[in-house]
């Protein structure tokens, strides 16, 4: 009895073909009739996933508080790290709270997280650091906890909680690179020591600090918890006022804070075709090194080992193999896109979804489709202005 289908990667789930979108499954068992082995879909014992065990089931009499800021309902990578790090200091009498401002439809418990609470209230585009502040504080002055963790980050988190350990006078650490359940530790003297303390009140957690995959999980448990954002604005005139977000064009954005890029390789010839796509879907434009040095872009575009590294929600190579300097680059991206002929290329192991066509051919559909999609809205847009609805109808 032998198995006769393929392994394949399972960070690849999906392979977009001529034939449509197909699922790949990780194996089934050999048996005689390949064929009602295919119809059967029956896996291997050794590819089914094991559920994973409840960290604690004791009673809580300890709590600890993870707080974040949420993108489009998800955390992002450091947030995960840091809400991993509190559930694995924690004993078995300590439960972890995560408190999320912003939408969030992701597992709390296969993240760690005992309890959960949202804060859909909270946009992570609008800045409003006191009703922030207030929201932790409350957050805090109902379940007690020894010890409140945050991601020690750029967009919100990092500034949260310096405010938070400011006005409450608590002990904090930032920029921890260590941490166990006695003492967190800093990089000091330009990075070539570390200082080390007890665990403090507030610990902002670098990124990296902590490995995002446990084994185990948390009881996941929903908190229905309200916060009034009106009845705790007291200030007649607040000393902070968000003037909103300035848009602008997504190539003046710098590749390190793109948060959608499109990046072109060795099979990307026509390259206004490619910036065209690029203007149509608001992305910024990276390019492979291959690529760079051929003439069709400039050095600051180039993304990998010998260029920039970036963290993009969105990556869509079109073109590119793969070089392993190229993904590291790309190492930190959400969900990578690849659209290639060679489906064994080494990119196609990175991707999130991979389309095996001719880069090119598929630049020129999506800036077609692009092209209809804006003539159907124009003529929407046309029949629904006032004088137009009725010369529409009656034509």
């Amino acid at each position: 009895m032998t198995n006769t289908l393929k392994r394949i990667d399972p960070r690849r789930p999906f392979t977009l073909t001529a034939q449509g979108l197909r699922r790949i499954t990780l194996g089934a068992v050999g048996v005689a009739d390949a064929g009602a082995a295919a119809l059967s879909g029956a896996r291997h014992p050794a590819h089914q996933e094991q559920p994973k065990p409840r960290r604690t089931t004791a009673t809580p009499q300890h709590v600890l508080l993870v707080a974040a800021h949420a993108d489009r309902g998800a955390l992002d990578e450091h947030a995960r790290q840091t809400l991993a790090g509190a559930a694995l200091i924690a004993d078995a009498s300590t439960e972890v709270v995560l408190l999320v401002f912003g939408e969030f439809s992701g597992d709390a418990a296969a993240l760690g997280a005992d309890k959960l609470i949202e804060l859909p209230m909270f946009d992570r585009r609008t800045y409003a650091p006191t009703d922030e502040l207030n929201a932790l504080a409350a957050c805090v002055a109902a379940y007690a906890p020894a010890h409140v963790l945050l991601p020690d980050n750029a967009t919100g988190d990092g500034e949260l909680g310096r405010r938070y350990a400011a006005a409450v006078n608590a002990s904090v650490a930032t920029h921890v690179v260590e941490i166990d359940a006695g003492h967190v530790s800093t990089y000091i003297r330009a990075n070539t020591a570390l200082a080390s303390r007890r665990l403090p009140e507030v610990v902002l957690l670098a990124p990296n600090a902590v490995e995002p995959n446990l084994p185990f999980v948390g009881a996941g448990e929903r908190i229905a918890w309200r916060f009034d954002r009106e009845a705790r604005d007291t200030a007649a005139h607040p000393l902070i006022r968000d003037l909103g977000i300035d848009e602008i064009d997504a190539a003046q954005v710098s590749l390190e804070e793109a948060d959608f890029i499109v990046s072109a390789g060795n099979g990307v010839r026509d390259v206004p075709a490619f910036e065209r796509l690029a203007a149509t879907l608001g992305a910024a434009i990276g390019a492979s090194r291959v690529a760079v040095d051929d003439g069709r872009f400039t050095r600051d575009k180039q993304i990998g080992a010998t260029g920039k590294t970036v963290e993009a929600s969105v990556y869509i190579a079109f073109g590119i193999s793969g070089a392993v300097q190229h993904l590291q680059g790309i190492k930190d991206c959400r969900h990578v896109i690849a659209v290639n002929l060679d489906a064994s290329a080494p990119i196609a192991k990175r991707a999130n979804l991979t389309v095996i066509a001719d880069a090119e051919a598929t630049i020129v559909a999506l800036n077609e489709a692009a092209a209809a999609a804006r003539g159907a809205r124009a003529t929407s847009t046309a029949l629904l202005q006032p004088g137009k609805l009725a010369e529409g109808v009656l034509a």
